[in-house]
């Protein structure tokens, strides 16, 4: 999956590869007019080069991203995710990417009973000390969008921290799992600022407005209030949990 994301698939990769076959091309008949034409005649084709060079790149038709994941989506046959590591813009791209190619870009199942949903269920295995709280609700909207067509299924191992609590807690309820040894730990959301007062008045209001933002949506996922959660959150700098209290909060629904 990082590998079909990192290098966009077939068709792109065979673009950039020609776009740069071509410009060594070009390159070779610049130097090859030098040896046989005078400098003036030179700066000439150059110069045609040069405009013949920009109208190809500015023909040069867009990538159609949709299209580049629905072929990556034909050629994936797993539905399972690995999220390990810190969670920032590259991780999320690659976890982001995966979501919407498994759940929205191939045809959906026809004829569906009752309750079934109109793709597989897709599995993410979690195991991350935490990272970047934007990338964080990127992921996060991401699984609510794709909880519209299929069922996601998260299980914590190894530790599950900071922005990862959130998001092993916004997979489908009733399919969270958490391994027993798992190490579970939750902390209000931290930042620093510098400079003129009126800017770090400023970061402040976004850091509370970023807290409020994270709390409400643990709620909508757990078992917990927002009283109960402040009040855990502002007890301790860290909040370690065992894998029991992950469940008794309502992080998770089962241990493997």
């Amino acid at each position: 999956l990082c590998y079909t994301i990192k290098t966009g698939g077939k068709n792109p990769r065979s673009f950039f590869y020609l776009g740069g076959y071509m410009k060594h091309i070009i390159e070779r008949i610049v130097r090859f007019a030098k040896e046989k034409k005078g400098k003036k005649k030179t700066k000439e084709v150059e110069q045609e080069v040069a405009e013949e060079t920009s109208d190809k790149q500015e023909e040069k038709p867009a990538i159609d991203v949709q299209a580049l994941l629905s072929g990556m989506a034909d050629e994936m046959e797993s539905r399972t995710m690995l999220l390990q590591g810190e969670v920032n813009e590259e991780k999320a791209g690659e976890i982001i990417s995966g979501f919407l190619a498994l759940a929205n870009l191939k045809p959906p199942k026809k004829d569906l009973e009752k309750g079934e949903m109109p793709y597989d269920p897709i599995t993410m295995y979690v195991s991350t000390y935490g990272g970047s709280a934007d990338e964080m609700f990127a992921i996060f909207d991401i699984m609510n969008h794709c909880k519209k067509s299929c069922h996601i299924e998260t299980i914590g191992i190894g530790k599950v921290m900071s922005a990862g609590t959130l998001i092993l807690a916004a997979g489908t309820k009733g399919k969270r799992k958490i391994s027993r040894n798992c190490r579970v730990m939750l902390h209000q959301v931290s930042a620093g600022t510098f400079g003129p007062l009126f800017n770090m008045t400023t970061e402040i209001d976004a850091i509370q407005s970023l807290q409020d933002q994270y709390i409400n949506a643990m709620v909508s996922c757990t078992n917990l209030s927002k009283r109960k959660l402040k009040s855990l959150l502002n007890e301790r700098v860290n909040v370690y949990l065992t894998a029991e209290e992950a469940i008794e909060y309502g992080l998770a629904d089962e241990i493997i």
